[in-house]
């Protein structure tokens, strides 16, 4: 009995007290449950007040909007070779810069570079992505404001495409497609396609011009073409401003030793002979390979046209700046001089001081006999004219980060200015 009315007590104070059938709360919890309430107001209004007073509270990045007087390219492979070069430029000439990159073929090291030269907010990002996830290229072009695309990112090995032709279609003309598409739908007006004198094959006449047949032979040069018709098909119902860059043999690097080119170990024997021939005096390899002796040249020896990437990059931002709305430009950007590989030895032993081996192989499938430039219609329309035209100092530059840079951008025996 006695443990029953305590339990009832219990029940009833928990109850609402009742007065001529009108319910009344106990005013002691209702004065707890107002102050809890209370409590929790002051708190957010502080928090609130807080985040206010932070400057970062409410500002969306500046990466995410446009500003007058300010230009944000995007610069798709920036952190490879020619890639990470066009990015300093634009740098230098203060331009907004992304870099979109999946690593590839680029180097996290160059981009350290670029964020160490320049550190200032709304100067310089980095975003890790493949530019084959259709999603997530369209979320980065969502989440930034971009004024202009400058589109390197591509594998870009001749020997490599004949073995795995399928991986360059991918790459080259599919991520091309990706890119255009998000370009589309988030308005971004203006294009720079890094594209190349092997859409041309193997031309009858000499030197190459705008005009000269593109009959790649080759699945780079295949998807290379295949990619500017999808850009020039898109453009005759677009207002973009879009420039087409037809580039040659690139050599050399930043002449302050900034920057320089560090392919995959992996990726050696397909890459540029520039880089054997760096690897040759470095006694990486044994010697320098040059494939094909019996071509209809003077040496036999295939005839290129060295550009530095130097020269190049300063060819793309005139192409930047000269890009208008609803028009079309295709240029050569080459010095319109051809030299032979067996030159291009000679220059690259002058050059690195060694006396290198050189083993002469039969021809390398898709490769072409001779292939040099007309740069007439660039230097009329852009003001654009090759000044690092002396192959021996060109290769002299590349040849000093190289010896600086042996494990490439993994380490620096001098420390870059």
């Amino acid at each position: 009995m006695l443990g029953l009315g305590r339990g009832r007590a219990q029940t009833r104070s928990s109850r609402s007290m009742s007065l001529g059938g009108i319910d009344y709360a106990d005013p002691k919890k209702k004065s707890n449950f107002v102050g809890k309430i209370l409590m929790a107001a002051v708190l957010t209004a502080l928090c609130i007040l807080m985040l206010k007073q932070s400057p970062t509270f409410n500002t969306p990045s500046a990466f995410s909007r446009h500003q007058p007087g300010v230009v944000h390219v995007l610069v798709t492979g920036g952190a490879g070779y020619i890639g990470s070069h066009a990015a300093l430029r634009l740098l230098k000439e203060n331009y907004r810069v992304t870099i979109v990159d999946n690593l590839s073929r680029g180097n996290m090291g160059a981009v350290r570079i670029l964020q160490e030269l320049f550190p200032e907010p709304g100067r310089l990002q980095f975003i890790y992505a493949d530019l084959g996830d259709a999603k997530v290229v369209h979320q980065i072009f969502s989440q930034n404001a971009f004024d202009a695309v400058m589109h390197f990112a591509a594998v870009a090995y001749v020997g490599e495409s004949t073995l795995d032709p399928l991986k360059y279609y991918h790459n080259i003309t599919s991520n091309t497609l990706t890119v255009l598409e998000a370009m589309s739908a988030h308005g971004v007006p203006t294009l720079i396609y890094s594209s190349t004198c092997a859409t041309y094959g193997e031309p009858e006449k000499m030197p190459i011009t705008e005009e000269t047949p593109q009959l790649p032979i080759n699945p780079y040069g295949k998807a290379k073409k295949m990619a500017e018709d999808i850009i020039l098909d898109f453009h005759k119902n677009s207002n973009m401003a879009v420039m087409i860059l037809r580039y040659f043999n690139v050599i050399g690097s930043d002449p302050e030793g900034r920057l320089g080119e560090a392919p995959r170990p992996e990726l050696r024997e397909h890459g540029r002979i520039s880089g054997a021939c760096y690897d040759a005096a470095r006694g990486i390899i044994p010697g320098l390979k040059v494939r094909g002796t019996d071509y209809k040249t003077t040496d036999g020896t295939c005839i290129r046209d060295y550009i530095d990437v130097t020269d190049l990059v300063d060819a793309h931002v005139k192409a930047l700046e000269k890009s208008r709305p609803g028009k079309v430009g295709i240029y050569n950007v080459g010095t319109g001089r051809g030299r032979s590989v067996k030159e291009f030895v000679e220059a690259c032993k002058a050059a690195t001081g060694v006396p290198i081996k050189v083993d002469f192989l039969p021809r390398r499938p898709g490769d072409y006999a001779e292939v040099f430039s007309d740069p007439t219609k660039i230097k009329l329309e852009l003001n654009w004219t090759a000044k690092h035209t002396d192959l021996q100092e060109s290769l002299q530059v590349a040849w000093r980060w190289q010896k600086s840079h042996l494990n490439g951008y993994g380490s620096s025996l001098v420390k870059s200015s």
